[in-house]
């Protein structure tokens, strides 16, 4: 397990990770007291991005307009409720 000093951590840290196996760590000491340890992962691994849907248009207010179509007795109670109503 290498030691570095934080000194020496911050100007090589890309090198650092790099060089790192996947399992092992580096211990980041500053004034001789132990601060942080630096380990990569045993799978690291780079998600791909997800493509995103194709852009298809714009929507517009009305669009569907006469498509849905409400009764007239939409707010009248049900048949099964007029009971418990009265």
């Amino acid at each position: 397990m290498p030691i570095v000093t934080l000194q020496e951590a911050q100007a090589n840290l890309a090198d650092l990770v790099h060089r790192l196996a996947p399992g092992e760590c580096v211990t980041i000491m500053e004034n001789d007291r132990p601060v942080a340890r630096l380990m990569v992962s045993r799978t690291t691994r780079v998600q791909p991005a997800r493509p995103r849907p194709p852009v298809t248009g714009v929507p517009r207010a009305g669009q569907y307009e006469g498509r849905l179509v409400i009764p007239a007795d939409f707010k009248e109670p049900l048949e099964e409720m007029r009971e418990y109503m009265e």
